[in-house]
């Protein structure tokens, strides 16, 4: 015996569905075709944003930390270091490492003041905020504003990261794309997001890190923004390609698609033991985070309360950045390494890296508070910056010293020292920011090393879940029900399940037009109809279209209707009906993808055949009154 046919399917046509499939992906187009489209754009300028602010930033320290301090930081194994840019050989000069910074703060204080004072402190908390507060608008000007000041804040040996900057860059060009297109506020979060993602996709080849940090930077709960993560995947891809490409083009590197960082061959997990000293990691890293963030904060605040001109302020906190930097590397015995919290400062991670026995516990550990206390000092003081880098830098000396401890008391719960640094890295921006996913994700992406996933997910979950609930990224929300961009979401989540057909009353016919009808039979039946739109179809009452009233009268005006004008030559075909199974969530969201004011009700999506007609004040009252609590529309509602 035959099974019987799947409903909407014919045993005798298997390709049934195609037209189905054909009108999905039309559908799909027109609501996410651009938008994705626009995504490819923000992609493409966050990787070149990424080069220009690698070169510029090269540029800055080149002339001023080497060329006038002589201080030469290193870096990453697989860093942009572009040839045109030589390096100079200058020996070091400590104290020049005061006069250094605070010149670099100064002009980078002008500059962000004079012209666009948002774009002090560490540019990813002002995105997350354009994305909750202001609909994903980014003043144009930001992103060129947050390059150059962060390039001098930083490149001067100011504390702070790339990835403040980037993700601003990318933000603001999504911003500015979509008011260019003309987008609606959701759409230009989107290409906010997908900026932010693509920006930290590209300066620390991690794209898949850099989708989740979209999605998830947005709450300091383990919460996501789930619309973001397709659209940014596509922007991350495109950013880090864009990035590689032109970097090995210009010469600044031989093997672009290489982990930022190298590590060593024989990091592996083998021994449950080593869970042990990985969960007192973990505590180590929420404490860590809770002072970072305290003292990040509390130095921010007091120099708020400074009274000074804006624009002197960062040139003030610069001055005792390179301060602190000369008392940790005198302290240290002049250990040239100990410098590393100035700058970037992620050549201390590849160097312990490189070789875990080479620098001592007390030294690492010094290093971690020390880049605490300058970060606070630059970035709260109002200079511009990342906080992602410091915090790598933080997690990872802090962790890579308590590694080297726990290998002499316990060798065989902790055979390398190395994969502290790298769990530490983890653990601690998990803590501090509340991502412990993409945390998770851009920390095996930076070394390339995966071996250690399931130690770093232990590790990045208890920090997290030890870690209180101040993050670093103050912009962020509790909830997607606390983020004033989903106002409303709650309501449409009761209107989900309120379908059309409710408000169907059976045995009443809606006014339609036949294709052949005259312009003077159209006018004549909207004057007898209440509505300011009519449905034309055919003798078996199949929809073929909708005449709008409004461009009636445009034709009428125009003087085009002439005798032979009929109605198929006024219809639009283009319009999306509403089924009767669609809800009143999907009911809003066609009456303004059609912007009508009405829209017929079909049956079928094949047949299409004619029910009523939808007014959309009418289903905007029902929605109205559901946000008001009252109880849900009934039958007894016409809408047709």
């Amino acid at each position: 015996m035959n099974s019987p046919a799947a409903p909407g399917r014919h045993p005798s046509s298997p390709f049934r569905w195609f037209p189905e499939f054909l009108e999905f992906g039309k559908r799909r187009m027109r609501t996410q075709g651009r938008v994705l489209a626009a995504c490819v754009a923000v992609g493409f300028v966050a990787g070149v944003g990424g080069i220009v602010f690698t070169a510029l930033g090269e540029l800055v320290a080149h002339y001023s930390l080497e060329g006038v301090a002589g201080y030469h930081p290193s870096g990453p194994a697989s860093e942009v270091r572009f040839p045109w840019i030589p390096g100079l050989e200058a020996s070091l000069t400590p104290w020049l490492l005061l006069i250094v910074p605070t010149v670099g703060g100064l002009i980078s204080g002008w500059i962000v003041n004079r012209f666009a004072p948002e774009a002090e402190g560490h540019g990813t908390d002002a995105a997350i905020a354009s994305y909750h507060e202001q609909g994903g608008y980014v003043r144009p000007r930001v992103p060129l504003v947050k390059l150059i000041s962060s390039a001098l804040t930083i490149g001067t040996g100011g504390s702070g990261g790339r990835e403040g900057p980037i993700a601003q860059i990318g933000a603001g060009f999504g911003s500015v794309l979509g008011g260019l297109l003309g987008f609606k506020p959701a759409q230009r979060r989107i290409l906010l997001a997908a900026g932010m993602g693509a920006g930290v996709a590209a300066i620390f080849r991690a794209p898949l890190a850099g989708t989740l940090f979209a999605a998830e930077i947005m709450y300091f709960s383990p919460e996501f923004e789930p619309e973001v993560i397709l659209p940014t995947g596509l922007a991350s891809v495109v950013s880090y390609c864009t990035f590689g490409v032109i970097a090995y083009l210009l010469g600044g590197i031989a093997e672009p698609w290489k982990p930022l960082f190298t590590t060593p061959d024989n990091l592996v997990f083998s021994n449950a033991w080593e869970l042990v000293p990985y969960t007192i990691l973990a505590i180590l890293m929420a404490v860590m985070s809770m002072i970072y963030v305290r003292t990040f904060y509390g130095i921010h605040h007091l120099f708020k309360r400074i009274p000074l001109s804006k624009t002197y302020v960062p040139a003030i906190g610069a001055a005792m950045t390179g301060a602190a930097g000369l008392i940790i590397y005198y302290a240290l015995g002049r250990h040239t390494s100990s410098l590393a919290v100035m700058s970037y400062g992620y050549g201390i991670l590849q160097d312990v890296l490189r070789d875990e026995t080479a620098f001592p516990a007390f030294l690492l550990i010094a290093i971690a508070f020390g880049k605490i206390l300058t970060t606070s000092l630059t970035i709260g003081s109002g200079g511009s910056g990342g906080v992602f880098g410091p915090s790598m830098v933080i997690g990872g000396c802090a962790g890579g010293g308590f590694g080297v401890l726990m290998h002499k008391l316990w060798p065989a719960a902790a055979p390398h020292a190395a994969s502290f640094v790298i769990l530490g890295m983890a653990g601690f921006f998990s803590a501090a920011a509340k991502t412990p996913f993409s945390t998770l994700i851009i920390v095996s992406e930076m070394t390339g090393d995966y071996r250690l996933l399931l130690p770093a997910l232990w590790v990045c979950t208890l920090s997290f879940l030890i870690s209180d609930e101040e993050p670093l990224y103050q912009s962020q929300v509790a909830s997607r029900s606390k983020s004033a961009a989903h106002r409303g979401d709650f309501v449409r989540d009761r209107i989900a399940g309120v379908e059309i057909r409710r408000f169907v009353n059976e045995g009443q016919h809606a006014p339609t037009l036949n294709p052949s009808d005259s312009v003077a039979e159209v006018a004549a039946q909207f004057d007898a109809a209440t509505y300011s739109v009519l449905p034309v179809v055919t003798t078996e009452a199949q929809l073929l279209g909708i005449v709008v009233l409004d461009e009636l009268h445009l034709a009428l005006k125009g003087g085009s209707a002439d005798s032979w004008l009929v109605a198929a030559d006024l219809m639009r075909t283009n319009i999306q009906p509403l089924h009767l199974d669609d809800t009143l969530d999907v009911a809003m969201q066609l009456f303004m993808e059609n912007d009508v004011l009405a829209l017929p009700l079909v049956e079928g999506f094949d047949s299409k055949r004619l029910v009523g007609i939808v007014r959309r004040a009418e289903v905007a009252r029902a929605y109205l009154s559901m946000l008001q609590g009252e109880p849900e529309p009934n039958a007894s509602r016409e809408l047709n």
